[in-house]
């Protein structure tokens, strides 16, 4: 398999890990919400149903309401399973194989979960911070406006414009052909590497408050403004920790699936075999060849 349709796989298992976590540690002694012929149907009971039904519940449907909805769905479920039971409906093939189904399903979940938690510890979660604030060391950024035209006369005509007082975002409305920019032109922050090297060049030589020649590029003819500048910062270790936590648990994930892959025997028989190539020993043999005049 492709590193691609691995990594998808492996994304469609995290999703499923982020629905719910189907092994939570259940209470030393739930609460008993109901009975059916003596079978209970407890809290830990709706909790599980909770997950497993997921955004198929009723959304308006919220707290006791939603709880009680679960509860009667609970209530349903056993009715139903008492019958399939005096029916031998669990006998059936088709059971069985749902069952399993299930079953492995269930236990994945169980093995990620734990794969995942293992892997997020606050030491794990700094020295990934870590590793990756020293990745991306503080660099030039801008925040700039500028307004684009087709023609070089065009763009001289506007800058004569705001040369002669007028603001530079109403230029920049009235006339420039970037409409997927922001107001006034605004280009908001960005650093050296965003855009393409002439306006890059241009742009980063003047300083707030600067207004630029016209400048070239692949797009047409651009005026720049600089509006601050300053030095790029890595985001404080507060503002990202879930996210770090969140890529520790799908990696966690991944690289146990990997070793998975590796250490096990897989046969596909549902992708079309690919041509053999060819190989020496079916390759022509000399007296195959056909003789030279």
């Amino acid at each position: 398999m492709s590193i691609s349709k691995f990594q998808a796989s492996a994304l469609a298992f995290a999703a499923a890990f982020a629905i719910g976590a189907w092994a939570s540690a259940a209470h030393a002694d739930p609460k008993t919400l109901a009975k059916v012929d003596g079978a209970a149907i407890t809290e830990d009971d709706v909790k599980d149903a909770l997950i497993d039904l997921g955004s198929s519940l009723p959304e308006q449907l919220a707290g006791a309401e939603r709880d009680k909805y679960v509860v009667n769905y609970l209530i349903v479920q056993k009715l139903v399973a008492k019958r399939a039971a005096a029916d031998k409906v669990d006998q059936s093939p088709e059971f069985q194989r749902k069952l399993d189904y299930f079953k492995d399903k269930d236990a994945m979940q169980i093995v990620l979960e734990a794969a995942s938690k293992a892997a997020v510890t606050d030491e794990s979660e700094k020295k990934t911070y870590d590793e990756a604030a020293a990745q991306q060391p503080p660099e030039p950024e801008i925040h700039a406006r500028h307004i684009l035209l087709a023609t070089e006369d065009e763009a001289k005509a506007a800058l004569k414009r705001v040369k002669d007082g007028e603001d530079f975002a109403k230029v920049a409305t009235e006339l420039s052909k970037d409409k997927g920019g922001g107001d006034g032109g605004d280009l908001g922050w960005f650093t050296k590497d965003r855009m393409v090297p002439e306006f890059s060049e241009a742009a980063f030589k003047l300083e707030p408050g600067q207004v630029s020649d016209p400048v070239k590029t692949q797009f047409g003819w651009h005026i720049i403004k600089i509006e601050e500048k300053r030095m790029t910062s890595f985001p404080p270790f507060e503002q990202v920790k879930d996210r770090i936590a969140q890529y520790l648990a799908q990696k966690a994930q991944t690289d146990l699936i990997a070793s998975l892959r590796e250490s096990s025997k897989i046969e596909r028989f549902d992708e079309a075999p690919k041509p053999a190539e060819p190989t020496p020993s079916s390759s022509p043999s000399a007296s195959d060849q056909p003789a030279k005049p």
